[in-house]
């Protein structure tokens, strides 16, 4: 491992054992914190996995019941009878921080009665019409639901690889740097100072030999 340039003094050798004890504790905090988030990703994942198939159940049923409509009305009736809709339906978007992940909140924002309005008279139109557009209906709160949790997904699985890698940089680039530097700032000093006890040993005895003489 490469070390830090940086002089072999006491006083830059204080200053990285500061930072190595702060590297330390930053690592540690950070290995934490991704080891939560893994943990949460994971409730999510499996949260989106649900769902998923739940809307996709709901969605196969009313497709199954719009195309038995499809079948028993002509194609120009069954444009006039969902071309209107008489509801209008708005999303109200917020955030909450989850691990210092801002993750969507949304509900409906819905103007009228959550009653389901038929867009349509019932006269020349299939009770299998009636099935696909209840279905849809409900399954819209699961629709918006599944988006929510599926963004929360992405937000969070950007969050933990930049956890990671930030984890693995002081794992296995700053911390040991800073071991190797402050080992080699360590050896320097005490050849430095084996030397000047060698050359204060030699001036006692050269001095020994004068006072001799």
């Amino acid at each position: 491992m490469a070390k830090l340039n940086v002089n072999p003094t006491r006083m830059e050798l204080s200053k990285l054992k500061v930072r190595l004890k702060t590297a330390t504790s930053g690592h540690k905090l950070l290995k934490d914190k991704q080891d939560e988030l893994m943990r949460q990703f994971i409730g999510l994942v499996k949260e989106n996995r649900k769902l998923r198939l739940k809307v996709e159940g709901k969605l196969q049923d009313s497709f199954r019941d719009f195309l038995l409509a499809r079948g028993v009305m002509s194609d120009e009736m069954l444009e006039d009878a969902i071309t209107f809709s008489q509801q209008e339906l708005g999303v109200d978007i917020k955030t909450k921080n989850v691990m210092s992940v801002n993750v969507p909140k949304m509900t409906f924002n819905q103007t009228e009665s959550e009653e389901i309005a038929y867009p349509y008279g019932y006269a020349q139109t299939s009770a299998d019409l009636d099935d696909a557009i209840e279905g849809l209906s409900k399954v819209m709160r699961n629709l918006l639901e599944l988006a929510e949790v599926e963004k929360a997904c992405q937000l969070m699985a950007d969050e933990v690889e930049k956890t990671r890698r930030r984890v693995n940089a002081l794992e296995y680039m700053t911390i040991p740097q800073l071991k190797e530097t402050i080992r080699f700032i360590q050896m320097k000093l005490d050849e430095n100072e084996r030397g000047s006890i060698t050359r204060l040993m030699k001036v006692k005895d050269m001095m020994a030999k004068d006072k001799e003489a």
